[in-house]
């Protein structure tokens, strides 16, 4: 469709492809038509996301045949919980009645992890569709088919790798986003400037306003950026067998700890929670003498003018330490991070000390 841009994820018989477009969902009905999923659209999403999109999005799906049914879960982390798994499970086996079902997530990062592993476990597996509508959705939880829930002990313990058969990126949707949500999606494109793209790295130095001013040539491109570079990392590999997808971490090993420490949403966004998890990295890997001051000061400074946090406040050393214990990316015992040699340059480090980690994040804890 010409008023849509594409990036293909090439995985063989899993591959899909990305939309990305301005105003767009009207033509949704005739791109999952061709896909030939099914015949009912199970749309799980949150009640303000409904109220905005239910309008535009179910004609263009009635229109070719397909019939919906939304269920609902609240506009929080919370959904992500094994309350919500089991009560959006029963919802759908009251509806599996002689028809063939399918899933669309229309909503932010948690209603799209939601429903995607929803999708991976029901009868070993239904096809879904994203349509993220939050920034951080569209340029990272929707791409690369990571779908999981929280436990109390952490964030996304009891997850999956399952695939999309397609992600529908509609910038229109920004619109309705407030100031904080809009930073913590530019948290994690300023990851992939870090880890990948020199050049989007010096667009968000010079042009990050623009972001906020809701300019949809800046959307398009740090959006088509972002979602391009998750793509081919994806592409190479999927199920980060390799330590190709491990760069995408970048951040999110103390950026997790302090979620989960914080009560996830209570403190701290995912992207400011990883925001200060960029930094903390690059402060580690300048003890380490990997990246230069200068490095390090490029990195903090864009995140502060940003206005994403470089401080941690209310909460404590010894809960994050705690909660960095749980984290999924130690690997035979060891922690993994990433670490920023220069920017677009990232390498992983196994093993660093934890009295290096404890100094460099009590240092970030901002005195009462």
């Amino acid at each position: 469709m010409k008023n849509l841009s594409k990036i293909s994820v090439n995985l063989k018989e899993r591959s899909y492809d990305i939309f990305i477009g301005f105003n767009q969902l009207r033509s949704l009905g005739n791109l999952v038509k061709k896909l030939d999923l099914g015949t009912h659209a199970i749309i799980i999403t949150n009640p303000k996301i409904k109220k905005l999109y239910h309008s535009k999005l179910t004609p263009g799906l009635k229109k070719n045949n397909i019939k919906t049914t939304y269920i609902e879960v609240p506009d929080s982390e919370k959904s992500k919980s094994l309350k919500y798994l089991n009560s959006t499970i029963n919802r759908i086996v009251k509806l599996d009645l002689k028809t063939r079902l399918f899933v669309i997530t229309l909503g932010g990062g948690v209603v799209g992890d939601l429903g995607g592993f929803v999708a991976a476990i029901y009868k070993r597996g239904i096809a879904y569709i994203q349509i993220p509508t939050s920034l951080l959705a569209q340029v990272d939880s929707s791409i690369g088919g990571k779908v999981a829930v929280d436990l109390p002990q952490g964030k996304n313990l009891l997850g999956a790798f399952y695939q999309p058969k397609m992600v529908f990126c509609d910038s229109s949707f920004l619109q309705t986003l407030s100031l904080r949500q809009l930073k913590t999606g530019l948290a994690e494109i300023i990851k992939y400037g870090i880890i990948a793209d020199k050049q989007l790295f010096n667009f968000l130095e010079h042009n990050y306003h623009k972001i906020f001013e809701l300019d949809k040539n800046a959307l398009n491109y740090i959006i088509t950026q972002s979602a391009a570079i998750k793509a081919k990392v994806v592409s190479l590999d999927e199920r980060e067998t390799k330590g190709i997808r491990t760069i995408l971490n970048y951040g999110h090993t103390i950026g997790h700890a302090i979620e989960a420490a914080s009560g996830y949403e209570a403190n701290y966004t995912h992207g400011e929670a990883i925001s200060i998890g960029m930094v903390c990295a690059a402060e580690i890997a300048h003890h380490l003498k990997l990246c230069s001051l200068k490095t390090l000061g490029r990195i903090e400074s864009m995140i502060a003018i940003a206005g994403l946090p470089i401080h941690i406040k209310n909460v404590p050393l010894a809960k994050i330490m705690k909660t960095y214990l749980h984290d999924k990316k130690f690997i035979h015992g060891k922690n993994r991070f990433v670490l920023p040699v220069s920017i677009a340059n990232v390498e992983v480090h196994e093993g660093i000390p934890e009295n290096l980690i404890k100094k460099v994040i009590s240092e970030r804890i901002m005195k009462k």
